[in-house]
């Protein structure tokens, strides 16, 4: 087959050196010739391509919403690839035409100078062998290969595309065949690896023209899935370089591992920090005090406060799980009750378990008010029971799940539990309002500003000119982020810090610390603009805020279908006062006012407290009441299938505790 090939080539490669006398032009015109006669397959492969870019934005959200699973989204991709006519070998064609002639053109060349013809002498030349003057070919056929690198990473539809992993990969091969070339095969050969590397970078210019890849390709939709996909990948990085490893690694190792060797789990609670211990505090105080069930606390903060109260409660075992191998532990989740305030359940990465379908997954709400224009219309959609603060969002759910029946939304268990937090604070700031009156206040009145997240929040919008307005008034003016505008947008946050850094700390302080609300409690005014601490505010000091109107954070712009009113807006004319971020000239007026007049605002908001918040004083203890009741009723169901069947009796044993 290969003297066949060598002798159709030479009908190509002779009429060439008839026409230039000269073999090494005649090479040159050869590898021209068969670029044009390939252009046709180059077309076919710059369509592949295309393809490949095109549904490339689908393939980084099936790699987003199955992270971690590795067969489902090779099933995905491979019926991605059915439907889009996509075909990943076709990339390698061109690579094995290529191979096939330069198996040919090696007979042809030895035909050439074997025969020791004027002006074949260097043609024949192998650099390893014959040295002198044909080493410069290696370096040559190199240099080739990075320059149609260079031009492909730019030019090509598909490799521009690739990761630079990737990038550095196929360039790597290439210039590594080509000094292997250079190196070991005939400089006559040599050069026609060297033109054919050149001109693939005009034939891929030419292929741009025909079949123009922005035509078909949507860059901005390609972009945007790149970005979520790298924001995913780069959950829990750290700053080392890339030859340091985690330190962490052990230990979330060894914890993961101790995890999955106790089976039969009953409750699992996961918090994403620290700082969301508050919202589960009373329930696993309530727990720890009337029953005997062990509480497995994952978290995905090293230093989480879950680790020292462990120390004091043995009961309490906790683990530290990074954001990235979370996914996998929830995909392999083992227990009865999984409890958390982690929103879009089963919508994203994070999972319900795949080898227990029977879990209840309770959502714990770390707000007191609606469930509709703040969060997304998924946010709550796969939870199985939901911990309800307040009547408003009682009503909401039940009118959510009426008016998206037809899309199978889950039927989920609405329980009346109330806020602890909210009675923590109220126990606090009564607490603090006696220790004020027997220590007769001396200190300086706190100002708070308690920002949200959301575009044009008051960190990006007018912190500047809040602060310029508030400072100098004999007041201490706190600022306190919202911790997922610390998690995405630091250097802003760094920023505002070394604008302010020249102002004494009793005068302008900003807060690091999420683990308490000792902050709110102790303030006494609340700015913010759209954020739920002003009302964890209001209802527990009975004091008004103030409201800066930024653009308002709408993650669900279809709340109106279940939810005309939501108190997020309805709410801000009860507790407080509003200013455009435009002008806030009057802002300091206000302040003074309500530190003037605590009392004004006082009986309304008690009364509004009194009549949405379920279980004033007792909150934590109707969430521990609803999880243990929950938990006995499993066990009960549990005992009564053993008793039916003794091999699952025995396959059980080992795990936790009974409840009690």
């Amino acid at each position: 087959m290969l003297a066949a090939l060598a002798f159709v080539l030479n009908l190509i490669v002779q009429p060439c050196y008839a026409l230039t006398g000269n073999w090494w032009m005649a090479i040159l015109l050869f590898t021209l010739i068969t670029k044009v006669i390939l252009l046709p397959l180059s077309l076919w492969c710059q369509k592949n391509s295309i393809v490949m870019v095109q549904l490339m934005p689908e393939l980084n959200r099936i790699k987003i919403k199955h992270y971690g699973d590795r067969e489902t989204i090779g099933e995905e991709q491979a019926a991605l690839n059915k439907r889009m006519h996509y075909h990943p070998l076709l990339s390698l064609v061109p690579l094995a035409v290529q191979v096939l002639i330069l198996f040919g053109l090696v007979d042809v060349i030895h035909g050439i100078t074997d025969y020791g013809a004027p002006g074949t002498e260097i043609l024949g030349m192998v650099p390893v062998t014959n040295g002198g003057i044909s080493w410069i070919m290696p370096f040559a056929a190199g240099i080739s290969a990075v320059i149609m690198g260079f031009a492909q990473n730019r030019i090509n539809p598909l490799q521009r595309e690739q990761s630079t992993a990737e990038k550095n990969m196929t360039n790597g091969l290439s210039i590594a065949l080509s000094l292997f070339l250079g190196f070991f095969v005939a400089t006559g050969m040599a050069f026609y690896w060297v033109i054919s590397n050149l001109s693939s970078i005009a034939i891929q210019a030419l292929c741009n023209i025909i079949i123009k890849p922005r035509k078909y390709i949507d860059y901005q939709a390609l972009n945007e899935s790149r970005d979520e996909l790298n924001a995913l990948n780069n959950l829990g990085k750290r700053n080392r370089k890339w030859y340091q490893r985690d330190p962490l690694a052990p230990r979330e190792k060894a914890d993961y591992k101790r995890f999955f060797n106790t089976v039969n789990k009953h409750l699992v609670f996961y918090s994403e920090g620290s700082g969301f211990y508050k919202y589960f505090q009373g329930a696993i105080e309530w727990l720890l005090a009337n029953s005997t069930l062990p509480i497995h606390y994952i978290t995905s903060d090293p230093n989480d406060q879950i680790f020292e109260l462990a120390k004091k409660h043995p009961r309490i075992l906790p683990y530290y799980i990074g954001e990235r191998r979370l996914i996998t532990l929830m995909m392999k989740m083992d227990a009865d009750m999984v409890v958390t305030t982690l929103g879009d359940l089963d919508v994203y990465y994070i999972k319900r378990s795949y080898i227990r379908k029977d879990i209840e997954y309770v959502y714990m709400f770390h707000h007191m008010t609606s469930t509709s224009i703040t969060s997304h219309k998924e946010e709550y959609m796969n939870y199985d029971t939901l911990l309800c603060v307040s009547k408003e969002q009682i009503e909401e759910q039940k009118n959510f799940e009426k008016v998206y029946a037809s899309e199978g939304v889950r039927h989920k268990n609405l329980v009346p539990t109330g806020y602890d937090l909210l009675d923590r604070e109220i126990a606090a700031y009564q607490q603090r309002q006696q220790s004020k009156a027997v220590k007769n206040r001396s200190l300086k009145p706190i100002v708070l500003i308690g920002p949200s997240w959301q575009p044009d929040n008051i960190c990006d919008s007018c912190i500047d000119d809040l602060i310029s307005n508030l400072l100098g008034h004999g007041w201490r003016v706190i600022v306190r982020p919202h911790p997922e505008y610390l998690k995405r947008f630091r250097p802003r946050w760094d920023a505002i810090l070394e604008r302010w850094a020249h102002v004494p700390e009793d005068e302008l302080y900003f807060e690091r610390d999420f683990s308490s609300n000792d902050t709110i409690t102790n303030s006494d005014v609340l700015i913010t603009d759209w954020s739920s601490v002003a009302f964890e505010f209001a209802f527990s000091t009975k004091k008004p805020c103030i409201f800066i109107n930024t653009a308002p954070k709408l993650n669900n712009p279809n709340y109106q279908e279940f939810s005309p009113h939501p108190s997020d807006i309805t709410l801000r004319d009860k507790v407080g006062t509003s200013f455009d971020p435009k002008d806030l000239s009057g802002v300091a007026d206000e302040v003074r006012d309500m530190l003037d007049n605590p009392d004004r605002w006082s009986a309304k908001i008690t009364q509004l407290v009194e009549d949405n918040i379920f279980n004033l004083g007792h909150g934590g203890q109707a969430a521990g009441e609803y999880i243990l009741t929950s938990l006995l009723a499993k066990q009960h169901a549990r005992q009564s299938a053993k008793a039916a069947s003794p091999a699952q009796a025995a396959a059980e044993k080992g795990g936790d505790e009974d409840v009690a």
